[in-house]
């Protein structure tokens, strides 16, 4: 049951994103100066990941490409009264906030615990944690996608904590080893 809930959950979810996201893009008298920031918000508010959806790609690449250069990150006049509490904000990544297992040795004689993701924006909603969105990552995919919203089991981590759950990991696994090889 739970399952099918999240299911419908999501697919309403979703639906609700496209339909928003174009009436950001087609009437943006509606979204007052804060369009493009009222579709960013939105679409990295998926669970399926910023640009899941066509109508996304165009906002989202404008943001990365923005965040790249430095500007600030776009706001969104969700109007008076309206949507309080929801809001988005980016964090850039470095050894210090960083997920886990984007925490790598790098630098001068690998010496350097570096972050491989550029930043973090976390999307609050109602003043709750509902997802991050890990951007510029290396690798395999350019974005990871946490979902803390309605019908997720994941529990949000503090990134502020990855380095010292990394450093005591490589420990336990030097101590394991017989104090490394």
């Amino acid at each position: 049951m739970r399952d099918a809930l999240t299911r419908y959950a999501a697919g309403h979810w979703s639906f609700v994103a496209v339909v928003l996201a174009a009436a950001c893009a087609f009437a943006p008298g509606i979204a007052h100066a804060g369009g493009w920031g009222c579709q960013v918000i939105l679409c990295l508010s998926n669970p399926g990941g910023p640009e899941q959806y066509s109508e996304c790609v165009p906002p989202i690449e404008k943001l990365w490409r923005a965040l790249r250069h430095g500007d600030p990150f776009p706001t969104c006049d969700f109007g008076a009264g309206s949507s309080q509490g929801t809001f988005a904000g980016n964090t850039f990544a470095s050894s210090g906030y960083c997920r886990e297992d984007l925490l790598y040795w790098g630098g001068a004689e690998q010496s350097e615990l570096l972050c491989g993701a550029s930043g973090a924006i976390n999307v609050d909603i109602d003043n709750q944690l509902y997802t991050r969105v890990w951007w510029g990552v290396r690798g395999q995919m350019p974005t990871i996608t946490e979902f803390y919203g309605a019908g997720s089991a994941q529990v949000p981590h503090d990134p502020t904590q990855s380095a010292t759950l990394f450093l005591q990991q490589m420990e336990q696994q030097e101590n394991g080893f017989g104090g490394g090889h």
